[in-house]
């Protein structure tokens, strides 16, 4: 198969790791199973800017970024040669670094929410330090989510609720196998957009509930209100409310959603964009809800390493240097423009909507069970075409014009495609790759 030829070092790469690394990867979004098996690319050889090269010497553009950890650009300049000097300087110290104490005054600057500031070098564990210092503050056991929010048992748990296999609560496609069963009930979904739901949860639970856990939003604009309802049952009822920001963070604003919305939590989780690229996380929030974590158990070696900290530093500066707001808003509304304007001149129905700093191609399909052929097709074409992307498309402040305009060329070729294999019924001919698997259903928008 010429697609296979194209990515042959990736497919063998991929074929020894299987004997090698449980589960082939360490992200389950970095699984080929994600893409277009044996047309999209698995592995990297070097990234810069809006590219990447694989290791087969093919070059793309790329709109996955890291899954929305590279936010300036790959292979930055400006945060490289910062890290580059600190780790002259000593990558980390016996004792603590200043570095910390600048980060958070940083932090507390740019997030409304940020009083206070505990480190990480990751989302997810981000997010169960959250859980931590929530119900350490509040003396209460139970939380309420709404989102994805890690791999840690605290979240996992959830799915003890319910056969794992029918998907329907509250996240598909993740089964809590090496989660301890008696965790279950610990931890509550309600859904995203509709106050009832967490209404009756909490009014179910009474004195019970420590924190509300939510994705404020990821491609989709809040119902008007939501949030401020969300917020005032919040308070009314004692909880916590913390914003995972580790995937909306940055992009709509420096100081995130929060800041882009005009609503203020109790907490906020931060990773993934705060340091293009370099491991780094942080729990920020009001000094009432996280001073009580200095009697907490929170520590580990890594959390306070320079180079984190100073990519964190670097990276958020370079933000407000460079105007991103507006920058991924032009950034955005071109790309939203181009592939609506595309999709038009193939006369395939569907559009490409969201907000401007996450757009999401949804296909009109005349049969719902075509789904998963039609993306896979899309993305598997635009592989071919040198574009990495999904169905959704993260920038960073390194796409240009240039970039834009080649992605929409090829897109238009694609929907093309699509709109033929529909028109004669032969959708599925067009199909040379494994069908894209989704790895869990969200509960946000």
């Amino acid at each position: 198969m010429p697609g296979q030829q194209r990515v042959a070092r990736s497919l063998q790469l991929y074929q020894r790791a299987g004997a090698l690394i449980p589960g082939r990867t360490q992200l389950i979004s970095r699984r080929s199973s994600q893409f277009a098996h044996g047309n999209s690319p698995i592995y990297a050889a070097r990234a810069k800017g809006a590219r990447f090269i694989d290791v087969d010497e093919n070059e793309y553009i790329d709109w996955v970024n890291a899954v929305g950890a590279v936010i300036l650009g790959h292979a930055d300049p400006s945060v490289d040669s910062a890290v580059k000097e600190q780790i002259d300087r000593g990558s980390i110290f016996t004792l603590n670094s200043a570095l910390e104490i600048e980060l958070a005054e940083l932090l507390n600057d740019v997030i409304p929410s940020a009083e206070m500031a505990r480190y990480t070098k990751g989302g997810g564990e981000a997010n169960a330090l959250a859980a931590r210092i929530a119900r350490g503050t509040t003396n209460r056991n139970l939380i309420l989510f709404c989102g994805y929010h890690g791999w840690h048992d605290w979240y996992q748990s959830a799915n003890y609720l319910v056969d794992p296999a029918s998907g329907e609560f509250p996240f598909a496609g993740i089964e809590p196998i090496g989660v301890p069963p008696e965790l279950a009930g610990t931890a509550l979904p309600f859904a995203w957009g509709g106050i009832d739901g967490l209404r009756d949860l909490l009014e179910a639970h009474v004195g019970e509930v420590a924190a509300i856990m939510m994705e404020p939003m990821r491609s989709e604009m809040p119902p008007p209100g939501y949030l401020e309802d969300v917020q005032r049952l919040a308070r009314a009822h004692g909880a916590v409310l913390i914003f995972d920001e580790v995937s909306c963070g940055f992009r709509p604003r420096i100081g995130g959603v929060q800041e882009y919305l005009g609503i203020k939590p109790d907490m906020t989780v931060l990773a993934k964009a705060m340091s293009n690229g370099y491991p780094m996380g942080a729990v920020v929030g009001s000094r009432a809800v996280m001073e009580p974590a200095s009697r907490m158990f929170i520590s580990s070696s890594y959390w306070s390493d320079n180079l984190g900290l100073t990519a964190s530093l670097s990276t958020i500066r370079e933000l407000q240097r460079r105007n991103s707001a507006q920058r991924f808003e032009v950034i955005g509304t071109l790309l939203i423009t181009k592939m609506n304007q595309a999709l038009r001149e193939a006369g395939l129905a569907g559009a490409c909507g969201g907000v401007f700093w996450n757009p999401v191609i949804q296909l009109d399909l005349p049969d719902e069970s075509l789904r998963a052929a039609a993306n896979t097709i899309f993305i598997q074409e635009m592989a071919r075409r040198g574009i990495h992307c999904n169905m959704s498309f993260k920038a960073t402040l390194e796409h240009s014009e240039a970039d834009i305009e080649r992605t929409a060329t090829c897109a238009g070729e694609v929907f093309a495609m699509i709109q033929a294999g529909l028109a004669s019924g032969d959708l599925l001919a067009l199909l040379e790759s494994d069908l894209k698997k989704e790895p869990f259903r969200r509960l946000v928008r």
